[in-house]
């Protein structure tokens, strides 16, 4: 199997290895690996967002690693715009350009393209928010489906963040989300890719989970957090949605204790992760599903 000529994606949940497999492929196909996880742009969340150790960073090329500020905005847009240019200078040098990382909608943008759609009023978005928290996702996603009948069976029932931007979507402009989606291309073709998605069994992925949630804390993510702090990052910044940290913050405030943010974390880690799988289950029906016990086999073919 030759795939040097193509862009290889890898993806898959929290702590299913992506990392290291990304490695070993890159190893395989003289290959460089650029990030697709939103969390580990930032420069000052290593620990917290699993952040591949520096270290293996001379044994094969990373791109694209914590170099952003927590203080200012990174969107998809601006990394879509990076790892364009990023893939094209990998490859002029005759690598292969392998992308890692956990983040659904950065995969998407760069398969399908990213919809340029008019920016929505503060206002307008802040009511649809409201409303959505009033009346609950159930009863939200219905009122959606009677503003646009088009979406029924396109978005999850339980998908709360693509409801909310497809009511404000809809509203707004009075065009379907899947209309703009529909009209939006990617700079590649579906040829140029080629995309593996770890599919790990859900209770080793618990436990998985469990021990990285020990190790973040025995390698420092309270100082990480307490440094975070700080900088005093705006309450509106999504980097504060990282898991962690406001579970982090409760604890130097001693609102709980230390056992308990540990379980909190790796719960909301375990929710993470079921999230990632539900994502793949919808928009990953094309991408080569292997078991972690697949993985060196699958090597050896290449």
């Amino acid at each position: 199997m030759d795939l040097k000529s193509k862009i290889v994606l890898i993806s898959g949940p929290t702590a299913s290895g992506k990392s290291s497999f990304a490695i070993k492929f890159a190893k395989k196909v003289n290959g460089e690996i650029i990030n697709a996880d939103s969390m580990q742009v930032y420069k000052q969340l290593k620990i917290l967002s699993a952040r591949p150790d520096p270290k293996k960073y001379h044994e094969v090329k990373h791109h694209l690693y914590g170099f952003h500020d927590v203080t200012k905005n990174f969107s998809t847009g601006d990394w879509l715009k990076l790892v364009t240019k990023k893939i094209k200078e990998v490859q002029k040098r005759e690598k292969t350009p392998i992308l890692v990382g956990g983040t659904g909608l950065y995969f998407k943008a760069l398969t399908d393209g990213l919809v340029k759609m008019p920016n929505i009023s503060l206002k307008l978005r802040n009511q649809i928010r409201d409303l959505q928290k009033k009346i609950g996702q159930k009863k939200f996603y219905e009122k959606l489906l009677k503003l646009d009948p088009s979406l029924r069976g396109k978005i999850n029932p339980t998908d709360t963040q693509r409801s909310i931007r497809a009511y404000e979507v809809k509203k707004f402009t009075k065009k379907s989300l899947h209309e703009w989606f529909k009209n939006t291309k990617s700079n590649f073709v579906e040829d140029d890719f080629f995309k593996i998605y770890i599919d790990f069994p859900r209770q080793e992925l618990i436990e998985r989970i469990n021990v990285r949630t020990m190790e973040m804390i025995k390698n420092g993510a309270i100082k990480e957090v307490k440094n975070f702090i700080k900088l005093k990052v705006r309450k509106d910044k999504s980097v504060n949605k990282a898991i962690g940290v406001t579970e982090i913050k409760n604890y130097l405030n001693k609102e709980k204790d230390l056992e308990q943010i540990i379980e909190k974390i790796a719960i909301k880690t375990r929710q993470y992760a079921k999230r990632q799988s539900t994502w793949a289950r919808g928009n990953m029906i094309s991408w080569t599903k292997l078991k972690p016990q697949d993985l060196n086999k699958f090597l050896k073919k290449i």
